[in-house]
């Protein structure tokens, strides 16, 4: 008996990292926006992505909108809902970087929101156009060592609606990797759970200059 009290206790508690879930069963949506020059030092230009061409002018580009639970998130939802097709993914590319990055982020995370392709990608679409990236990482000139806390400081002036508690920046080795942004299901911003809220505190993180 305490066997089974043991077992089931462990089941629960990592349910919520889970696979598989219902669709459309989740709490609110992290936007993630991922630094493209970084992304594409590191592995992007072995994947052929669009975005890594010389002259692509990509800067933060749309890693993806994931549904998500007060605490953990769903991933490769149960639903009945069709997978988009070739053209709907490759429509996303000039935001995503790729049609390839289009279609892994619907298998993983886009059929969790319980949305038709088409609604799903529209709405992450509208997400990514609510958030404006601050000017001077638009079009950044020269690789920068800067303090984390100054990207998201920038991502706050830039988005007056924001709060501390709904952005957070990540980072990957010593390289700014995304800004993540905590939205409502109506895509308003909101307070970030405890577990996506674990901030890059660098404060030499690189940022490779935009090609």
């Amino acid at each position: 008996m305490r066997l089974f009290a043991i077992c089931a206790a462990v089941l629960i508690g990592s349910n919520a990292f889970a696979e598989g879930e219902r669709a459309g069963d989740f709490d609110y949506y992290v936007l993630a926006l991922s630094w493209s020059p970084g992304w594409c030092a590191t592995e992007g230009r072995d994947r052929d992505a669009r975005q890594c061409d010389p002259g692509s002018g990509a800067a933060f580009v749309l890693h993806g909108l994931w549904p998500q639970f007060e605490e953990g998130y769903p991933s490769y939802c149960r639903s009945s809902v069709r997978d988009p097709s070739r053209a709907q993914s490759a429509a996303m590319a000039d935001v995503m970087g790729s049609d390839g990055a289009a279609w892994y982020q619907w298998k993983k995370h886009g059929r969790c929101s319980g949305l038709a392709a088409e609604d799903y990608f529209a709405t992450a679409r509208k997400a990514y156009a609510n958030i404006a990236v601050p000017k001077p990482f638009q079009a950044l000139a020269r690789d920068l060592r800067l303090p984390a806390s100054v990207v998201e400081e920038a991502f706050l002036e830039a988005n007056p609606g924001l709060s501390r508690e709904s952005v957070t920046v990540t980072c990957e080795g010593d390289r700014i990797d995304e800004v993540r942004i905590c939205l409502k299901k109506d895509l308003a911003p909101r307070r970030c759970g405890a577990d996506v809220r674990r901030e890059c505190r660098l404060r030499d993180a690189l940022m490779e200059r935009v090609r």
